[in-house]
């Protein structure tokens, strides 16, 4: 992983249910990564939920997407 890169995480089934309950959305709304993308974290499958940490200034940033 690279220095500037954002940190991607792998949500486990129990937080990604979560967050579309918080969010009142289906995994399908989720935007999507591809599971070619170098950036995402070993063991990722299709169907997964990733949250990505960017840090913008003083605050650090989440956004979600969906592996496709």
């Amino acid at each position: 992983m690279h220095i500037l890169q954002p940190k991607h995480f792998k949500l486990n089934e129990k937080d990604s249910e979560k967050l579309l309950t918080e969010l009142n959305i289906s995994k399908a709304q989720l935007p999507k990564i591809l599971s070619t993308d170098p950036a995402l974290p070993e063991g990722c499958n299709v169907g997964d939920v990733i949250k990505i940490e960017r840090k913008e200034g003083d605050k650090i940033e989440e956004y979600f997407r969906v592996v496709v």
